[in-house]
């Protein structure tokens, strides 16, 4: 077998950003406090590094000394800032990609102009979400999953989720960061006008939210998959912007 982590996508080389020139690897939380307060946010809008390190110690306990999978299913696809051995398609049953993450921090929107991103929101009833799996070799587990935290667990939006993902390869055990309905940036039902409009002007300091969507469009694009929900948005969020 060979090391290529893309062996089974060949197509994804040149969409993954490497993970060194990553702003999601280096980042401090401090650094997000100073950009974040540029734009009126005050303390407390995230976890502390000791609730955020406890987030991590909970989800690994017992799973330390093997591989670990991650799923992704929005920018992680193709900026995971995360070094893996192996990088699958992946479909997760019971879970949709939903565009009802709200963000008004300063990343890809503000307080007076919102963005929006996906979230993996649970939908006993649909055809399962779509995405990649990434595989941590275990020998780096603390190093990447350190980053990978820091990263999805910054502020309150997500549970940490083990679930099975179905790949080509077979059934595989998965780490998801799934939609936490309880938290302040997740909007369970915002309404798709809305999510048009936060799509087409939210911007940020990671980028705007439409930059966001055309980036997940190119890769399903590359990885053959069709997600209805993203085309009619996108397609939206473009007709809105050229207003």
């Amino acid at each position: 077998m060979t090391d290529d982590p893309f062996r089974h996508h060949p197509g994804l080389r040149g969409l993954i950003e490497d993970p060194d020139t990553s702003f999601f690897r280096n980042f401090t939380t401090e650094e997000m406090d100073a950009r974040v307060a540029e734009h009126g946010v005050g303390p407390g809008w995230r976890h502390s590094d000791a609730e955020r390190e406890a987030f991590r110690q909970t989800a690994l306990a017992g799973r330390r000394g093997r591989d670990l999978w991650v799923f992704a299913y929005g920018s992680l696809m193709w900026n995971p800032a995360i070094r893996f051995e192996e990088a699958r398609r992946a479909i997760l049953p019971g879970q949709s990609r939903r565009f009802i993450l709200l963000d008004t921090l300063g990343g890809r929107g503000t307080a007076d102009r919102p963005g929006v991103m996906a979230a993996l929101d649970r939908d006993p009833h649909g055809p399962g979400c779509h995405g990649l799996a990434f595989r941590i070799a275990a020998d780096r587990l603390e190093t990447e999953t350190e980053i990978l935290w820091r990263r999805e667990r910054i502020a309150p939006a997500y549970h940490e989720s083990f679930l099975t993902a179905e790949t080509d390869q077979g059934p595989i055990e998965v780490l998801a960061f799934t939609a936490d309905r309880g938290a302040d940036m997740i909007v369970p039902d915002l309404p798709f006008d809305k999510q048009v409009e936060y799509a087409a002007t939210g911007t940020g300091f990671l980028g705007s939210s439409l930059d966001y969507l055309e980036n997940l469009a190119a890769h399903f694009a590359e990885l053959k998959i069709d997600d209805p929900d993203l085309a009619r948005l996108l397609h939206a969020a473009r007709t809105y912007a050229r207003r």
